[in-house]
């Protein structure tokens, strides 16, 4: 239940628990949570004490616990930019006709039927809205207002008010009854890149020769098509390109210039911190599993802030239903 000092959520899709650590500073307790990636679930264990149920198609939603809020961020890969396009390329279907990710939203829809959260969030790519000229947003929209009748907002929010980051993701909003839901209008804390840089970085992070020398040919190549593939140097000063799944790869998006030396990728710390992770959050993996999640996961303080508006707009109802009660 809903008070003003807590309420119960499940995690879904839960990645390294950004929804988590989100909703837990909003008040919630977490009461069931699931996530098929065993190395996302080594990092979840250590940071929550707990190994998340693994794949979700074979969760009955009937032994999914009561919850007020259903949280999750579902796989992204079959609407994402970069996801179609790699899909395009090796000759396989992507969105809704994506059968081992792109169905997984309808998972999500199979627990809301079952259990009547009060609310849920969704977090998904900002080509969500678009992909397949639009026709896939409609069918999740269709499935959460029609079939499961909620009351259901959605924005696209980009979090470089938050943290050093340009990095733009869907949230949808949805409550069992009519609301005056607002998404948070995010304070501008003036991020810069600078700030969340460590002072004192290892050699392994610094590109080799062969990488460096790779890369600038590769963007020299889509230079003469007039195309702007290639690496990005960042602005210390400044934010960030988006940090993506693929950055244990070369580290193209974000490098770090540095003075008489190849350029450097973000450490897994650092990449923590771009995406508002605590200084406590352990990352217990190898460096291409942490660049992976963290290219995977929420901005954190986004999350905490969507949260405290559902909280607020639930209770509010809560108030309202109980004053109307008692005038009659």
């Amino acid at each position: 239940m809903v008070t003003e000092r807590g309420f119960t959520f499940i995690d879904l899709f839960a990645g390294i628990g950004g929804m988590r650590l989100a909703f837990e500073r909003a008040g919630g307790t977490c009461v069931f949570s699931s996530e098929w990636n065993k190395f996302s679930q080594q990092t979840y264990e250590a940071n929550f004490g707990e190994v998340p149920e693994g794949d979700i198609t074979k969760i009955d939603a009937g032994t999914v616990p009561d919850h007020d809020i259903l949280v999750g961020g579902f796989p992204c890969q079959p609407f994402s930019i970069a996801g179609v396009s790699s899909k395009k390329s090796l000759g396989r279907e992507h969105g809704f006709k994506d059968a081992t990710q792109g169905t997984l939203f309808f998972d999500i829809c199979r627990i809301i039927k079952a259990k009547r959260p009060k609310a849920f969030l969704l977090e998904n790519v900002k080509n969500l809205k678009s992909h397949d000229g639009g026709n896939t947003f409609r069918v999740i929209l269709k499935a959460l207002r029609e079939e499961l009748g909620y009351d259901v907002h959605y924005k696209v929010i980009d979090a470089s008010r938050q943290v050093p980051q340009h990095r733009e993701r869907i949230f949808i909003v949805g409550f069992d009854s009519p609301t005056n839901f607002e998404f948070p209008e995010l304070e501008d804390k003036r991020p810069r890149l600078e700030y969340i840089l460590e002072k004192r970085v290892g050699r392994k992070y610094t590109l080799t020769d062969g990488t460096w020398n790779s890369l600038q040919r590769h963007l020299e190549k889509h230079r003469e098509k007039g195309n702007g593939f290639g690496y990005s140097l960042a602005d210390k000063k400044s934010i960030t390109k988006t940090l993506s799944a693929r950055y244990y790869k070369d580290g193209a998006e974000i490098l770090i210039p540095q003075k008489g030396r190849n350029p450097r990728k973000l450490t897994p710390r650092e990449c923590a911190r771009l995406m508002g992770f605590p200084e406590t959050f352990k990352i217990v993996v190898s460096d291409n599993q942490a660049y992976r999640q963290f290219g995977n996961a929420v901005v954190v303080p986004v999350v905490e802030r969507i949260a405290d508006s559902i909280v607020t707009c639930l209770n509010e109802g809560k108030k309202r239903i109980t004053l109307f009660d008692y005038a009659r």
